[in-house]
């Protein structure tokens, strides 16, 4: 199976710097996985990256959600950020885009992405079993409890459970032509998902503690280096988060077109783990954006305001036809002003 792109398609074509400002208010309404084939670690080119054709890739039999049905009330403010080139840098960093647009070595800025590619990819394989479920992609990580009867996990051994070979005898189980495994491998691909849940809660503050120590030091290495390249984009945007995380009404909620697995590995290594609980997360690889926005709505009610913070044009999209406020962030500057926004009461 093909790995899907790991940074999702962005649109950075044309006009961000005619861009309207972000003088928005909340009355108004609002004005891009590495392509690779499966042994995706030889990789023959970075030309494909950023031209994700968005095939049917596979729709689970639900469309329903597990997220609760009585909106969240405490709840009075949801805003929904996407992750690459809005709160990361990442994809703009394979592509040498970004080096290009800030006149930094493109040799150098690619490597970086390259390397912390390498690491979502381990992250993922290592600890939440992309390989097994790469083609099982779900919106969100509860999407499949209803398969799971809670049995205990502790001893379980999942190297051996026979999913893999099933998986493998009958590729495209979790593909778009709805063609599903039976009780017994839907439990089985449940529990793999409660495992990564578990996981990433126990390690979401602590994600030296996943990693090791060798694997510790490469990664913090590499983080300061990226953040060094990128003229502390993340720390600018994580204050954002952090200040919008303190208010007791305000939550953070995530829709990326990476895949979930990708996405959870993602979010560990930029340590927004902090920020982002896994309910809290969503991937749109296979709904689009503007099915997660319904979703995230139908979770915590039509009384809250929603505001949604992206680069991008699906997300820019999305918001409009919900009538969601939208945030450009294409600079250091916006953040900057968005971070102005939500300390002076703004926003």
């Amino acid at each position: 199976s093909n790995r899907t792109m790991l940074c999702p398609y962005s649109d950075t074509s044309g006009s961000e710097d005619e861009s309207p400002s972000n003088g928005l208010t909340l009355a108004d309404g609002p004005h891009s996985p590495l392509k690779t084939d499966s042994s995706r670690r030889s990789r023959e080119s970075v030309g494909s990256i950023g031209s994700e054709t968005r095939g049917p890739r596979g729709r689970g039999r639900r469309t329903n959600t597990v997220s609760p049905t009585t909106p969240e009330s405490s709840t009075d403010r949801v805003f929904i950020w996407d992750l690459d080139e809005t709160i990361i840098i990442f994809h703009s960093l394979l592509t040498g885009s970004y080096a290009t647009k800030y006149n930094k070595d493109s040799q150098s800025v690619v490597q970086l992405g390259f390397r912390m590619e390498e690491m979502v990819f381990n992250m993922a394989d290592t600890h939440f079993f992309f390989n097994d479920i790469e083609d099982c992609d779900q919106v969100h990580i509860d999407d499949v409890s209803s398969d799971d009867n809670g049995q205990d996990l502790t001893n379980y051994n999942f190297a051996n459970d026979g999913f893999h070979s099933s998986t493998a005898t009958s590729g495209n189980l979790c593909l778009a032509t709805g063609v599903r495994g039976g009780v017994d491998w839907m439990r089985k691909l449940a529990f793999r998902y409660r495992k990564i849940k578990d996981t990433y809660n126990n390690y979401r503050n602590s994600v030296g503690g996943l990693l090791g120590p060798a694997k510790r030091e490469q990664w913090l290495q590499l983080r300061a280096e990226i953040e060094s390249m990128t003229d502390n984009w993340l720390t600018l945007a994580n204050k954002c988060l952090t200040l919008i995380n303190s208010r007791s009404n305000c939550v953070n909620v995530l829709v990326t077109t990476t895949q979930l697995i990708p996405a959870l590995a993602k979010v560990l290594l930029f340590g927004l783990g902090g920020v982002f609980p896994i309910e809290n997360i969503y991937s749109a690889t296979k709904i689009g954006k503007e099915n997660c926005f319904e979703r995230i709505v139908t979770r915590f009610g039509r009384k809250c305001t929603y505001v949604v913070i992206g680069d991008g044009q699906e997300e820019e999209a999305a918001a409009k036809a919900l009538n969601f406020p939208f945030w450009r962030i294409t600079s250091h500057n916006e953040i900057g002003a968005l971070y102005n926004a939500l300390d002076m009461d703004f926003l």
